[in-house]
C-alpha cells in the first residue's frame, strides 16, 4: 500500500507511539486524524496535516462519531493503527491484598477492548473502499507487548490484555481475507515513552541493559518505521512483530 494519500486513524496520538506514527504518516502524505482522550499535545499542535479527534476509545458513540466525520471530510478509511493504552503495575495478591477487579476490568477494557471497539468500526468503513489490481482495501496494525509472552511480576492484568490483542491477528486476518484487509501486530518491548516517565534513574538504566542489541531502549520512532514497513509490505498479514532488539524478560 502507497501511503501518500490515504486516510490513517492514530489512536493514542498524542503522545508516544502514537505521536511518532502521526508524524510519520504525516511526513508521508497521509490524511492523519488522532484519536485520543488525552487534550491535543504541544507537538501535534504542530502538525497542521493531522486532525486531532478527542475520543475514549471504549466508548462505541465516541469512536462512530470520529469516523463518520472523517468519512465526510476525506471520503475513505485505509489505515488504522491502535496504539492506544494503559501499563498498570499491580500483583494479583500483595501487601494490600488482591489486587481490585475494576483496575484488571479497566486494563482489559482498554487495551484489548477499545482496539477491538476502534477497528471493528474503521473495518466497516475500509470494506467500501475499491480493491485495484487486488491490492488492500485496507490495513489493521495493533500494538501488543512482549509481556504477552513473558508477563513480569504485577504484570498480570496487562499481560492478559495485551495477549487478546496478540491473538487476534490470525482470527482477524482470516474474516477479513475476502475484503482485501491485512492485520498485524506490533509488540514492543522496552521503550522510550511517558509510560516510562518519573521512573527512578537506577531502574531505567537496569532496563537499558536488557536489551540483547542494541543496548538502549526503543525509541517511539522504531515503532513508526515497523508501521510503514507493515503498511507497504503486501504479503506481511497475520503476524505479530516482537521489537525487542532480543529483550526476554525477566520475572521482575
Amino acid at each position: 500500500m502507497n501511503i501518500q494519500n490515504k486516510v490513517a486513524i492514530v489512536t493514542g496520538g498524542c503522545s508516544g507511539l502514537g505521536l511518532a506514527t502521526a508524524i510519520m504518516l504525516s511526513e508521508q502524505g497521509a490524511h492523519v486524524h488522532v484519536f485520543d482522550i488525552q487534550e491535543k499535545s504541544e507537538a501535534l499542535e504542530r502538525l497542521h496535516t493531522v486532525t486531532y479527534h478527542q475520543v475514549d476509545v471504549t466508548n462505541e458513540e465516541h469512536v462512530r462519531k470520529a469516523i463518520d466525520a472523517i468519512i465526510i471530510a476525506d471520503k475513505a478509511l485505509h489505515i488504522c493503527i491502535n496504539c492506544a493504552g494503559i501499563a498498570p503495575a499491580a500483583k494479583v495478591y500483595g501487601k494490600s491484598g488482591v489486587m481490585s477487579l475494576d483496575l484488571f476490568k479497566k486494563t482489559i477494557e482498554i487495551n484489548l477492548i477499545g482496539t477491538f471497539n476502534v477497528l471493528r468500526l474503521a473495518i466497516e468503513k475500509m470494506v467500501l473502499n475499491e480493491a485495484i489490481d487486488s491490492q488492500d482495501k485496507g490495513i489493521i496494525i495493533n500494538t501488543a507487548s512482549i509481556a504477552a509472552f513473558e508477563g513480569q511480576i504485577g504484570q498480570a492484568a496487562y499481560a492478559a490484555s495485551k495477549g487478546g490483542v496478540a491473538s487476534l491477528a490470525l482470527p482477524l486476518a482470516r474474516d477479513l481475507a475476502r475484503e482485501n484487509i491485512r492485520v498485524n501486530t506490533i509488540a514492543p518491548g522496552l521503550f522510550e515513552t511517558p509510560m516510562m516517565a518519573g521512573m527512578p534513574e537506577k531502574a531505567l538504566k537496569s532496563l537499558q541493559n536488557m536489551p540483547e542489541y542494541p543496548k538502549r531502549l526503543g525509541l517511539p520512532e522504531d515503532y513508526a518505521f515497523t508501521v510503514k514497513y507493515l503498511i507497504e509490505s503486501t504479503y506481511v498479514n497475520a503476524e505479530c512483530i516482537r521489537l525487542d532488539a532480543a529483550t526476554r524478560l525477566p520475572a521482575k
